[in-house]
């Protein structure tokens, strides 16, 4: 049986897409899965650090899909969340070509439980080569009307490709939405057209985990909130708190 292969997505830049990836696979691996992350946003990596993994590196997803080595002299274990296995993007340049990613997820599917693709923002190869393997796709944007108006555009993209499943995290939400320019966050749902699975606080301690790969307080709010999502990924009863 293989890996169920995840998607990570968002319309724009800036709404911490790829440390929601690296968070939630950190949580998936805590409920037992063995979980691999792959980079897909060639050129503008960033995954390596929040995952804790920089200059641990070697190889990346280029070399790994252009049959330069072997998958597993790509992979490295996160020493900051066991079980969370991550293969990075090149610093500069690369393809991700569609054909050579599903031959990949193929050929590792069996070793991993969960596989989470974290595409590059908006809808370019990567995007286009993830949606053509990935079971579900998780859409992440923030409360405003820019990220919502391209989270549609999207959504509609993923609805069009023929995506099994759409799934939408509202991250970064502040306290008050006064200053947002939206009056609620049933706006953001109904305005992208999919089902909510979680929304993620504004956090100082998730910006610190983005930028340095510290892990979560066990009892945070944002800790607490991605732990959820997770357990509706896993199909776990979660109560969904929109505020």
């Amino acid at each position: 049986m293989g890996a169920n292969v995840i998607m990570v997505a968002s319309g724009k830049g800036g709404t911490g897409k790829s440390t929601v990836a690296v968070l939630l696979g950190a949580e998936l691996a805590a409920r037992g899965r063995r979980v691999l992350l792959v980079e897909l946003d060639s050129g503008l990596r960033s995954v390596d650090y929040i995952a804790g993994v920089y200059g641990k590196t070697v190889y990346d997803v280029e070399d790994v899909l252009n049959g330069r080595c072997e998958a597993g002299k790509a992979v490295v274990e996160s020493p900051v969340y066991r079980n969370l296995y991550v293969i990075s993007a090149p610093y500069s340049g690369g393809h991700i070509l569609p054909a050579a990613l599903r031959v990949f997820v193929e050929k590792v599917g069996p070793v991993f439980d969960t596989i989470v693709l974290d595409t590059a923002a908006g809808m370019g190869v990567p995007f286009e080569a993830a949606m053509g393997v990935a079971h579900r796709a998780l859409l992440v944007l923030t409360p405003d009307p820019v990220s919502i108006r391209d989270g549609r555009i999207v959504c509609d993209a993923l609805e069009a490709g023929g995506c099994p499943e759409i799934r939408l995290i509202i991250n970064k939400v502040p306290r008050t939405l006064a200053n947002c320019g939206i009056q609620s966050l049933d706006e953001c749902i109904d305005t992208v057209g999919a089902q909510l699975i979680g929304v993620v606080p504004f956090s100082t301690e998730i910006q610190k985990a983005g930028a340095t790969g510290a892990p979560l307080a066990p009892a945070g709010r944002p800790r607490l909130a991605l732990r959820a999502i997770a357990a509706r990924l896993c199909g776990q009863y979660t109560p969904l708190v929109i505020r």
